[in-house]
């Protein structure tokens, strides 16, 4: 294979990553704990979009109180997750510039 056949493919995965990553980013995904009770939404790019606690839980501003805490523990979490990630990722490519995927 000579280097510009491997370049164009590079570049063509490189624009295929990019596109999914977009995608992703649109997808909103659902779960539920406790026959319903909690509900937590987020994006197919790992991003917490919402969280929703059944008032029957609790009163109803402690219920937005705790959705509010829930979600911001579990942006800083995931922020945390994906700093260290990409450390990791940067010792893997030994100073090459490859694409974030996280």
């Amino acid at each position: 294979m000579n280097l510009n056949k491997l370049l164009k493919e590079a570049q063509r995965m490189q624009k295929e990553l990019l596109r999914v990553q977009q995608e992703l980013a649109q997808k909103r995904i659902e779960a539920t704990a406790g026959g319903g009770a909690v509900k937590v939404v987020v994006s197919g790019s790992q991003e917490p979009l919402e969280v929703k606690i059944d008032p029957g839980l609790a009163s109803a501003e402690e219920v937005e109180m705790l959705q509010d805490l829930i979600l911001a523990a579990f942006r800083e979490a995931l922020q945390q997750s994906k700093k260290i990630a990409e450390e990791e990722f940067k010792k893997v490519q030994g100073g090459l510039s490859l694409p974030s995927f996280f």
